[in-house]
């Protein structure tokens, strides 16, 4: 994993307990993490942390994002309303992977409750140690944004 790259990270409540999994494993691998919530178990609306990770990662050429909530859906059709971002939904190792290598995602999301801790962890390693493959997938990418 290149623990070059900054890490925006964000949860609504179903997220939360991934989330902190999520950080320590980032951070023990190197990563300089920002978390944007949520911060505890309460109810809240995703939006209100996706909206400011796909912000923050705009903002950032050195960033991607990682984005979880129960089912990952919500998380996931906010981020992709800002254009210039690509999230991706992955609920195993080897989409998250792709999610790189095809579509140049620069947001992970995950759906917190259909996947263990473990498993969300081997997405993320994918995810962060997969690099775009460009050429065909690049002509392909061109054509995400309206």
């Amino acid at each position: 994993m290149n623990n070059s790259i900054n890490i925006q990270i964000g949860s609504d409540h179903a997220g939360f307990d991934l989330k902190a999994e999520i950080i320590s494993f980032l951070e023990a691998a190197g990563f300089q993490v920002k978390d944007f919530g949520c911060y505890n178990t309460d109810s809240m609306d995703y939006p209100d942390v996706a909206h400011p990770v796909a912000e923050a990662v705009l903002a950032d050429s050195n960033s991607l994002g990682i984005l979880i909530c129960g089912s990952g859906n919500g998380v996931c059709l906010t981020a992709n309303k800002h254009q210039g971002i690509r999230a991706a939904l992955c609920w195993l190792p080897e989409l998250g992977a792709l999610a790189r290598q095809h579509n140049n995602a620069n947001i992970l999301c995950m759906p917190a409750r259909f996947i263990s801790t473990e498993t969300a962890k081997e997405i993320v390693a994918a995810y962060l140690s997969a690099e775009f493959e460009g050429g065909r997938h690049q002509n392909r990418v061109n054509k995400i944004n309206c």
